[in-house]
């Protein structure tokens, strides 16, 4: 594989050299079905069962992390919406 910058930015703990990303090794314990969907999917995909264990944990953290931050918004819009509605209240009466 050739060295190039964009290579390395994307896929380097550190712009401009070159670094190998470190990986851990990791055991789990899974049900029978799970375990013959992911060798099913290795197979059809011809993708190592650990870069499909990868892919599916960094879309899973993704999508924790959405929902937490959607969730995070909302609750910040209801304070807002409530901040809003006693600000209103006094100016109101301030203006009586």
């Amino acid at each position: 594989m050739k060295f190039d910058r964009t290579y390395c930015r994307i896929n380097c703990m550190e712009y401009g050299r070159y670094k190998m990303r470190t990986k851990r090794k990791v055991s789990l314990t899974i049900d029978e079905e799970t375990y013959e969907a992911i060798e099913e999917a290795s197979r059809t995909l011809r993708m190592a069962k650990s870069q499909l264990a990868q892919e599916a944990f960094q879309l899973w953290l993704k999508n924790k992390t959405e929902a937490l931050m959607a969730k995070g918004y909302e609750e910040m819009a209801e304070e807002d919406e409530a901040f809003a509605g006693l600000t209103f209240e006094a100016q109101r009466e301030a203006a009586k």
